[in-house]
């Protein structure tokens, strides 16, 4: 009969050992840690080693363990280099079939495995089990040495190579090293020069399928992650990490040859460029030259006109859409960033960081005459000309002169922000702003001598030296000085 076997004759073929019930329906045996089933009683003592941890099967070339010796021997022609099953439609090689049949499913668009909490869809199940675990918020494999948590164990071990700062896979092209081959391969399409994606929308072309769809985010005008300290918006959570750091103070990433500090490695990079003083973009208009193409493009509009970027509150206009958007932070009233010393607030931590070095006195422009102190040398420059007389910014219409660009323009008119109480006109919104105090009638600054109260902290100073005597103004006519530039200007 068959299946049976006879002394001295052949062995017929076994079946494998299943566990059927009484009606004989095929009986799922269940693995009592996990819950998985399986029809054979072996698959599941297979399965439940995986539970012991113990992985007696090594790699003799890697050295890496595992639990079944077949999952030893797939792993081994890795090592081999040989990929014998090729996708006809791409071309792709795999070393295992099930790896080419899975692959090919994504030829075929089918995605029937959908998430029911975000609807995202998958062509395997094991994609869309792994995907749901981020919805869970379970990040169950932390880094032993940074602390960092991972939903999979697969991104930890990822993740624990750069630790190891060990980049064994580098471009023969630009000698630019990586922790992953899929890294270097991702980069070494930049070289080919192919773009093969584009957006629908727009025509931008893109190397990597990933940079279009964080492109076409922008498209979307979805901003989902708010920064919850100045309620600023990104359609990228990675963006908003990021920027969350320039709220900490915190710059970890410091110059070698100047000690300049970043919040992010790339703002480090781009300044150790300045360091080499290469300038390779060349504006062929002017022949100013530029260390960044960004720095070149934005210089660049000066020359054909355009400032295409126009605020709706107040109408200024912008050549580039990060001036506009730092722009506008001033009419939301916003100001995140605050100084840790004296508490000044600000609305750009650009601002911020420049104020900060009053306190630190680092990087700062010092007037040997009164020590007066300035961020830019520019500042110091156009203050010194308080102390020598000189007026080098006149008028083309009725050459008056003056000692700086804004009161020129108040002179011309050119582009005044008005008062709206009295008219005056003023160059900048910080001179109109100190000028509207004085509307106020708020007096916030006294004089600790005397008890005199004074709008601004500019005029106290002037009115201190009255009491010290001191007279750093002179007309650059006589030899007559005085204690404050307006009784200067009066004698000229």
């Amino acid at each position: 009969p068959p299946g049976k076997s006879f002394p001295g004759g052949p062995a017929a073929p076994t079946q494998p050992r299943r566990r059927k019930r009484a009606n004989g329906e095929e009986r799922s045996l269940s693995c009592d840690q996990c819950g998985k089933t399986f029809t054979l009683i072996g698959s599941l003592k297979s399965h439940q080693l995986i539970h012991t941890g113990v992985k007696p099967f090594s790699c003799d070339q890697c050295g890496k363990t595992f639990t079944l010796r077949c999952n030893l021997k797939s792993h081994q022609l890795i090592h081999t280099g040989v990929k014998p099953f090729r996708c006809d439609q791409c071309g792709k090689t795999f070393t295992h079939r099930c790896s080419l049949e899975r692959h090919q499913l994504i030829h075929t668009g089918v995605k029937p495995f959908s998430c029911d909490q975000c609807g995202k869809t998958f062509t395997l199940r094991c994609n869309l089990k792994s995907h749901q675990l981020i919805h869970t918020g379970v990040k169950s494999f932390s880094c032993d040495q940074c602390g960092k948590t991972f939903t999979h164990r697969s991104n930890l071990k990822t993740h624990q190579v750069v630790h190891t700062k060990f980049k064994a896979f580098n471009c023969d092209q630009c000698g630019k090293s990586f922790t992953q081959i899929g890294h270097l391969k991702a980069h070494q399409l930049i070289h080919t020069g192919v773009k093969p994606f584009s957006c629908d929308q727009c025509g931008k072309t893109f190397t990597h399928r990933w940079s279009l769809k964080l492109h076409q985010l922008i498209h979307t005008e979805v901003k989902a992650f708010n920064c919850d300290l100045c309620g600023k918006s990104f359609n990228q959570i990675g963006h908003l990490k990021s920027h969350q750091l320039s709220h900490t103070g915190v710059k970890p990433f410091s110059c070698d040859q100047c000690g300049k500090t970043y919040t992010h490695r790339c703002s480090l990079e781009r300044h150790q460029l300045i360091h080499t003083g290469v300038k390779p973009f060349n504006c062929d208009q002017c022949g100013k030259s530029f260390t960044l193409k960004t720095h070149f493009n934005r210089h660049y509009m000066i020359h054909v006109g355009g400032k295409s970027f126009v605020c709706d509150q107040c109408g200024k206009s912008f050549t580039a859409i990060d001036r506009l958007k730092m722009h506008q932070l001033a009419h939301s009233g916003i100001k995140a960033y605050s100084c840790e010393v004296c508490g000044k607030t600000f609305s750009q931590v650009g601002h911020r960081n420049a104020h900060l070095r009053i306190h630190t006195k680092e990087d700062v422009y010092y007037c040997e005459q009164c020590g007066k102190v300035f961020m830019t040398n520019r500042d110091l420059k156009i203050h010194k000309f308080t102390h020598t007389g000189e007026r080098p910014y006149k008028c083309d219409v009725c050459d008056k002169a003056f000692k700086d660009p804004s009161s020129l323009k108040a002179h011309t008119g050119h582009k005044l922000k008005y008062c709206k109480e009295c008219g005056k006109g003023f160059p900048t919104a910080g001179e109109l702003k100190r000028h509207e105090l004085i509307h106020s009638g708020i007096k916030t600054n006294l004089c600790d001598q005397c008890g005199s109260s004074f709008t601004t902290a500019g005029e106290l100073k002037a009115h201190k030296r009255v009491h010290t005597g001191e007279k750093p103004y002179n007309s650059g006519i006589c030899s007559v000085s005085f204690h404050c530039m307006l009784l200067c200007d009066v004698s000229d």
